[in-house]
C-alpha cells in the first residue's frame, strides 16, 4: 500500500458515494473527480496520479468521439424518417405490448451490436426506441434499459463486438512468450465465442420480459407526458376530445360519397385524414368525398365514434396503423393560433379563404369573447358552424394540424402562432439515400479497415453534414453532452487506477485472501474481479491487466488458460450495476434513471451474467 493507491481508494469510494446518493448530478460528480485528481496531482508525493497536460484528453478520446459522431449518424438517420419506419416495422410485427416489443428490439440491437461497437448500436436504436415508446404509449424508462443491456451483451457474441474480445489473441500470443509449449493457447476465431454471446442475450431478454415488471422503473416519458398534458387541456378549456380513431370503410358503407364536411356535422366527429389506394391526404377539404375501400382517421368522443361505426357500416381498428407514424404527437396535433389586428383574414369566414386547403389545419373551436363556438357545442359552449363564422380580431382559432404545417403558418403575418412547445425540426424523406450511403460507409469502415472507430464513425457524420441530411447547428443539438462529461471526466479516474498500481494491488490482496482453492472456484474468482475492475475503469485496462494474472493462476490452479483468458474478456463487459459503462451512461439521461435504478436491475442482471457466462464457459 502506497499513499498514491490509498488516494486513488479513496477517490474511487468518494466516486461511488456521489453516485447512490445523488447529492449531484452524474455528469457533475464525473468532472469534480477529475478536478480532484488534477488537484491532488500537484501534491509532492502523488505526482503520477495523473498527469495534468493530459487532464482532459478524455474530451478527445476514441470512445467519446466515437459516441458524439454515432449520435450524429443517428440523428441523421431520424432526420430522414429511417428510425420511424423501423419503429413502425416493429410496432406492426410486434404489437404495441412490452412483453412483445422487448425481445424484438433487445434481439436487434444485440445482433447489431456483435459487428459494431455497443455503444453504437445503441445510440442508433436510442430515436427508434423513442418512438416506439411514444406510439405505444409505454413509459420509455421500461424499453431502453433492456435494450442497453442487450447492446453490452450482444458484443460477447463475436470476437469483433467488444473491445476486449478484439485485444483478446494479442493478450494470449503475448502470455504464449511465458508459458511452456505444452501449455501455450491457440487463438480464438470470430465465432468461438457466439454460443457464450447467445446464452447471455436469451439470458438478458427472458430476464426483463419474466421480471421487467418488478426490476424496470416506470419514469413516464417527457414527450407522452406533454402530450397527455395537452390533450388534458383542450379538453378542459375547449370541450376538444382529442381522441383519434381509425376506421376501415368497405364498399358496401353508406358513408361512400359522402363529403367530408356533411359527415363531420352529422356525427360531431372530424375527420382528420384518408388513406385511398395508397395515398395520404391529412386535414381534407370539407367538400372531399369518400371513396371506397380507403380508411379514414376520426377525432372525437367515444360516442361520436360508435355512432359514427354503428350507423354507416365502419370498421372500427383497435389501434392506429395507417396513421400511426403521421398522427403521432411528434408529427402533429392541437394548436392554438390568434388573429392579429390588420390581418387579411377579418370578416372573412373559414371557407371564404378555403381555411383546410390552404393552411392544412382543420377548425376544432374558436374562443371569442369569454365564450367558445364549436360545432359540438356542450355546457358552457354554443354550438355553430365554424366553416360560416366570420373572424375577428382576437379571436383564438383552435385546431389540429401537422408541426410542419404550423411552422409554415407561423411566418404568415396573418396569424399569430400560441402553441409553441411542439417538434420544430424539418423531415427531409429526400435525404434518405446520401444518410444511408454514409452510414454504409463508416460501418463499412468499421468492419473492413483498420482505422480507428473514432474516425470511421466522423466519416459518417461528416458526411451526413456535407450532404445536408443535417446542419451543423442540428448535428450540435444531436449530442447528448450529459453522457460526453459523464464518459470525459471519468477517464482520468480509471487511468489513475492502473497507473498508481491500485488495480494490481486490489488483485494481489484478493488472491492472497483466497488462497489455495478449486479451479472453478479460482475462475469464478477472476470473473468477479474483472466485473469489479471493469465497474471503475475501462474494460480495455481491466483486460490488459487481468489477462496476464488469470493466464498464471489458471497455470498454477491446473486450470486452462485459455479459458481463463476467455473469462476475463468476456466478465469485462458484466457491466450493468453503476452507469459507467459507455452505453448505460447513453440511456441514463433519456430514460430518466437513477443510479438506483441501475443497482437495482442490474444487481440482478449481474449474477446472472456471472452464472450463465461460467456455466457455458465450462461446458465448451
Amino acid at each position: 500500500m502506497t499513499a498514491e493507491i490509498g488516494v486513488v481508494l479513496a477517490l474511487l469510494s468518494f466516486t461511488i458515494f456521489l453516485f447512490v446518493s445523488e447529492i449531484v448530478r452524474v455528469d457533475v460528480a464525473a468532472v469534480l473527480i477529475m478536478i480532484l485528481l488534477g488537484l491532488l496531482s500537484t501534491v509532492p508525493g502523488l505526482q503520477n496520479l495523473a498527469d495534468i497536460r493530459h487532464l482532459f484528453d478524455g474530451f478527445a478520446s476514441n470512445a467519446v468521439i466515437s459516441i458524439i459522431a454515432v449520435m450524429i449518424i443517428g440523428s441523421g438517420l431520424d432526420r430522414t424518417g429511417m428510425m420511424s419506419r423501423v419503429a413502425g416495422w416493429i410496432l406492426k410485427f410486434g404489437g404495441a405490448t412490452e412483453a412483445r416489443v422487448i425481445p424484438i428490439v433487445s434481439g436487434t440491437v444485440a445482433v447489431i451490436s456483435s459487428f459494431m461497437q455497443n455503444v453504437g448500436a445503441a445510440a442508433l436504436f436510442l430515436p427508434v426506441v423513442s418512438r416506439i415508446a411514444l406510439r405505444a404509449e409505454l413509459p420509455l424508462s421500461r424499453l431502453l434499459m433492456p435494450m442497453g443491456f442487450c447492446a453490452i451483451l450482444g458484443g460477447t457474441m463475436t470476437l469483433v463486438g467488444s473491445s476486449p474480445l478484439i485485444l483478446l489473441n494479442d493478450l494470449i500470443q503475448s502470455a504464449n512468450k511465458s508459458l511452456p509449449v505444452d501449455r501455450q493457447m491457440e487463438a480464438f476465431h470470430l465465432f468461438d465465442v457466439a454460443p457464450i454471446g447467445l446464452s447471455l442475450v436469451v439470458a438478458g431478454v427472458l430476464y426483463f420480459v419474466l421480471a421487467g415488471r418488478f426490476v424496470l422503473p416506470s419514469v413516464r416519458s417527457k414527450d407522452l407526458g406533454r402530450a397527455q398534458s395537452v390533450t388534458d387541456y383542450f379538453n378542459r378549456i375547449y370541450g376538444i376530445d382529442a381522441r383519434i380513431y381509425e376506421v376501415f370503410v368497405p364498399e358496401s358503407s353508406l358513408l361512400v360519397g359522402d363529403a367530408i364536411a356533411d359527415v363531420n356535422d352529422q356525427f360531431n366527429i372530424n375527420v382528420i385524414a384518408t388513406s385511398y389506394k395508397g395515398r395520404t391526404r391529412f386535414e381534407p377539404s370539407p367538400d372531399f368525398q369518400i371513396e371506397a375501400p380507403c380508411k379514414l382517421a376520426v377525432m372525437g368522443s367515444f360516442l361520436s365514434a360508435g355512432l359514427l361505426v354503428e350507423q354507416t357500416g365502419l370498421i372500427i381498428r383497435h389501434r392506429l396503423e395507417a396513421f400511426a407514424e403521421d398522427l403521432s404527437p411528434l408529427h402533429s396535433g392541437i394548436a392554438e393560433i390568434v388573429v392579429p389586428p390588420e390581418s387579411d383574414v377579418i370578416d372573412q369566414t373559414p371557407a371564404d379563404i378555403k381555411f383546410r386547403e390552404t393552411f392544412g389545419m382543420t377548425l376544432l373551436a374558436v374562443h371569442r369573447g369569454g365564450k367558445v363556438l364549436s360545432r359540438v357545442g356542450g355546457e358552457g359552449h354554443d354550438r355553430v358552424r365554424i366553416g360560416g363564422l366570420p373572424l375577428q380580431v382576437g379571436d383564438t382559432l383552435v385546431g389540429h394540424t401537422t408541426w410542419q404545417n404550423l411552422s409554415r403558418l407561423a411566418k404568415d403575418r396573418n396569424f399569430v402562432v400560441v402553441t409553441s412547445e411542439y417538434p420544430h425540426e424539418e423531415f427531409r424523406p429526400q435525404k434518405v439515400a446520401p444518410a444511408l450511403l454514409f452510414f454504409a460507409l463508416a460501418i463499412g469502415l468499421v468492419l473492413f479497415s483498420e482505422l480507428r472507430l473514432s474516425l470511421c464513425l466522423l466519416v459518417g457524420a461528416m458526411g451526413m453534414v456535407l450532404t445536408r441530411v443535417l446542419s451543423m447547428d442540428e448535428a450540435y443539438k444531436a449530442v447528448n453532452w450529459t453522457t460526453v462529461f459523464l464518459l470525459a471526466g471519468l477517464l482520468p479516474l480509471g487511468q489513475a487506477v492502473q497507473a498508481t498500481g491500485t488495480a494490481q494491488w486490489i488483485a494481489q490482496m484478493v488472491i492472497q485472501f483466497l488462497g489455495d482453492v478449486p479451479v472453478w472456484q479460482m475462475q469464478a474468482v477472476v470473473a468477479v474481479l474483472a466485473t469489479l475492475f471493469t465497474l471503475v475503469m475501462s474494460n480495455v485496462g481491466a483486460t490488459v491487466l487481468l489477462v496476464p494474472l488469470a493466464v498464471n493462476l489458471a497455470v498454477a490452479s491446473g486450470g486452462d488458460p485459455a479459458i481463463f483468458a476467455l473469462t476475463v474478456a468476456i466478465s469485462t463487459s458484466n457491466s450493468f450495476l453503476i452507469p459507467t459503462h459507455q452505453v448505460n451512461a447513453l440511456i441514463m439521461g433519456p430514460g430518466g434513471y437513477t443510479v438506483m435504478d441501475f443497482m437495482r436491475s442490474g444487481g440482478v442482471m449481474t449474477l446472472l451474467f456471472l452464472v450463465v457466462s461460467l456455466v457455458v464457459l465450462n461446458l465448451m
